[in-house]
């Protein structure tokens, strides 16, 4: 009975073994593979034409600009234009009362040929005295005195012709004309106002075609307009090859183009910057003298540059980089040099070539020199 049930137990252990055994090509054929491919979205690098540029605050100033003030006081005559005209270089503005600078004339006239008179008499007292003295006459003492008396008539007479070059001249200045041609603001006065001498403003004049835009750089983006213009060996006073445009309070940007004809010789030592100065066609009075406006200097011609989204850009420690998958499907790291934004992508330098498959998803899921499995997102246009 012992041996038995020995062979029985030692039977039943065969038999499940053998069917574990069976059992298990079964099993694994159901289970998943070991280990997957992690997936990651990839998009291919492109390249696009690029006109580096740079963005300031700048403000619009008249090419000139001229305050008017009387030169002399009296009464205004006349006002011979409307506010906010357009007026050309000799035009009268103002006019003052005459009559008391045509008086001043007739007075001066007067003056002088009473003046001429009484050197006449002199030049007779003179030849006079010189005749009785060289007689013996006349002590020399009277000759020197007829010399003063005359010396001195001939002197009045001129500070008199003096006096009517002055006169003449403060009766031009009655007429008020434009030194300048340009736009008239409005006019702090009207005909009967008196004007005094303490040099009130009348109105003013500022050119308005064409026109200044004036902005600040410091001198590390000085250094970087120079060089994305390829212009930092030639530090001149301009910028040879940019272009300036105006975007206007509305975002819109201004019609016409300008070009920088000056920066200043020297820096601002409070704010460490440089004025630059850009001139820029104004025909339709857009621009005004003071206003505000969005200055971008951008290069005249174009040049190629590889674009990335900018989701795809990491930072580290070490500076910007991004994970691209290489020919074997593995994971490296490439140190990038950026360029400037455009929308939502970034211009890169260096560290990228047309064709590279750069991650945008997936980037914390793998590590360089991992194999993935790249899935490609074709990019936007």
């Amino acid at each position: 009975m012992h041996k038995h049930a020995r062979h029985s137990s030692v039977t039943a252990t065969y038999s499940i073994f053998l069917v574990a055994i069976s059992l298990v090509p079964e099993a694994r054929a159901n289970d998943p593979p070991i280990n997957p491919l992690p997936s990651v979205s990839v998009v291919r690098v492109i390249m696009r034409e690029l006109k580096p540029a740079i963005a300031f605050s700048g403000r619009v100033e008249a090419k000139d600009s001229v305050q008017l003030r009387a030169r002399v006081v009296g009464f205004l005559k006349q006002k011979h234009f409307t506010d906010g005209q357009d007026v050309k270089t000799g035009d009268v503005l103002f006019t003052m009362e005459e009559r008391p600078y045509e008086a001043a004339i007739d007075q001066a006239n007067g003056a002088i040929e009473s003046g001429k008179s009484t050197l006449a008499l002199a030049d007779i007292e003179m030849k006079r005295q010189g005749a009785l003295v060289s007689k013996g006459a006349a002590p020399q003492s009277q000759l020197d005195v007829a010399l003063a008396n005359q010396r001195e008539a001939r002197g009045n007479l001129t500070r008199l012709q003096a006096d009517l070059v002055i006169a003449k001249l403060n009766l031009g200045y009655t007429q008020i004309r434009a030194p300048i041609g340009g736009r008239i603001g409005r006019s702090q006065y009207s005909a009967g106002n008196y004007i005094g001498s303490s040099g009130e403003v009348l109105a003013s004049i500022v050119t308005q075609d064409p026109i200044y835009v004036t902005f600040s750089v410091s001198q590390r983006e000085l250094i970087a307009v120079r060089e994305s213009l390829d212009n930092a060996g030639r530090l001149g006073t301009k910028f040879d090859d940019a272009v300036v445009h105006v975007r206007l309070a509305n975002g819109k940007h201004y019609g016409y183009v300008g070009k920088v004809d000056l920066v200043d010789v020297s820096t601002n030592q409070g704010t460490d910057t440089v004025a630059v100065r850009a001139v820029f066609p104004n025909p339709n009075n857009i621009l005004s003298n003071g206003q505000l406006v969005s200055v971008i200097v951008e290069k005249a011609s174009t040049e190629t540059a590889v674009f990335v989204p900018q989701s795809a850009i990491q930072i580290d420690q070490s500076g910007p980089y991004a994970l691209v998958v290489n020919k074997e499907n593995k994971i490296e790291v490439r140190r990038l040099e950026p360029g400037p934004m455009v929308g939502a992508e970034l211009s890169v330098t260096k560290g990228l070539a047309q064709g590279d498959r750069i991650v945008t998803e997936g980037i914390q899921k793998v590590r360089p020199g991992q194999l993935v499995e790249p899935i490609e997102i074709k990019p936007a246009l």
